[in-house]
């Protein structure tokens, strides 16, 4: 009983660090997008639309090495995976809000 948590991996400070690193770059490279208008270079909601993924791929990598699923079992990785896929959905319907609407709506 004492040794159920004997097999825990962890990363280590270098790890952390690492992934540290990526959030903050993450960070800045949503400011940038968030200053250039892709909007109107590439389509509507272009720029919420590279946020989200930004937003997406930061909340991955925390989950996998801070919330350690990257070591789990295969229970905790299907109920990780259904919530990737929930979020999708949810993305999806904000989306699809966000591009239905007329032009003027927000402010442009």
């Amino acid at each position: 009983m004492s040794d159920n948590h004997s097999e825990e991996q962890h990363i280590g400070i270098p790890g952390y660090l690492i992934i540290f690193g990526i959030l903050f770059v993450g960070t800045i490279v949503t400011y940038f997008v968030a200053l250039t208008d892709l909007d109107g270079k590439l389509f509507p909601g272009a720029n919420t639309l590279v946020a989200l993924g930004i937003a997406f791929f930061k909340m991955t990598c925390v989950m996998l090495f801070f919330m350690h699923v990257y070591w789990s079992k295969r229970l905790i990785w299907l109920s990780a995976v259904g919530s990737f896929f929930w979020m999708a959905i949810m993305f999806a319907f904000t989306m699809q809000d966000y591009f239905t609407r007329g032009p003027g709506v927000f402010g442009q």
